[in-house]
């Protein structure tokens, strides 16, 4: 009887040895290499798609050794809108034109250019980081902005245009970042968030802006996700490459009302 209990004891203390010595070696077991490199090569790609465009737009810009100051840039008309006079159909545009200095790497600025129906003269409506913040009329419809062409985002005439000038105005009257002393580069309020202000307003358009248009996200509630300009989507904010973006359904998180 002890010699089976002493062989039984054996047996047990073998088998728990076993075990130890088992679990020793695969907790020392390094993780799978393959695994690792694929990772890295994941988190590599991802930066260089963030990072690749920046650097080639950085590298432009010192190439092309744009102005230094606003004194010496290029605000003049391009030509590209034609004398209000000449057309009597109402039309409306969102204008955009990358910034200066280092600030133009990554970002562009944007505003509003309206004409009624039988109007004789362009309204142009910015927003800017000095002063008061909305300013109208203190460039050229078609301006360049800070020696950049602009381009159009936006591009609407006839009884569409006439429907959405009410809209556009009402929301321009009653933007709420036109004191002195609200505006901010990043995340917001900028210009981008003034012409965004306005693009929610007329969600028909259903544009999106740029993503170098920095700011655009940004809300009064101080929230970072809400609904795009058509309402059938969601957007959040932007980081300060202004890369990060994308669209989801507003159900998903019960933002359908963010503003």
């Amino acid at each position: 009887m002890g010699l089976l209990i002493g062989n039984v004891a054996g047996i047990a203390l073998a088998t728990f040895q076993a075990r130890t010595t088992y679990n020793q070696t695969v907790m020392d077991t390094p993780a799978n290499p393959s695994r690792r490199t694929r990772r890295k090569t994941i988190v590599l790609s991802l930066l260089a798609l963030f990072l690749l465009p920046i650097a080639a737009r950085a590298a432009l810009f010192a190439y092309e050794g744009g102005p230094t100051s606003w004194r010496n840039a290029d605000w003049s008309s391009t030509g590209s809108l034609p004398d209000p006079g000449a057309d009597a159909q109402a039309r409306v545009l969102i204008m955009s034109g990358r910034t200066g200095g280092w600030k133009g790497v990554f970002s562009v600025h944007s505003w509003v250019v309206l004409k009624p129906e039988n109007a004789r003269s362009w309204r142009r409506y910015d927003v800017v980081g000095w002063g008061n913040p909305v300013r109208t009329n203190g460039w050229a419809p078609d301006g360049r902005w800070f020696g950049d062409n602009p381009v159009a985002v936006v591009d609407v005439s006839g009884p569409e245009a006439t429907a959405l000038i009410p809209k556009i105005e009402a929301a321009i009257r009653t933007y709420e970042f036109a004191q002195a002393g609200d505006y901010r580069v990043w995340p917001g309020p900028n210009s981008n968030t003034f012409t965004a202000t306005v693009l929610r307003a007329a969600p028909e358009l259903a544009v999106a802006m740029p993503p170098e248009a920095l700011g655009r996200d940004f809300r009064a509630d101080g929230s970072f996700v809400g609904a795009t300009a058509s309402r059938t989507s969601c957007d959040p904010d932007t980081s300060p490459t202004g890369r990060v973006s994308g669209d989801f359904p507003c159900a998903q998180i019960g933002a359908g009302t963010t503003t």
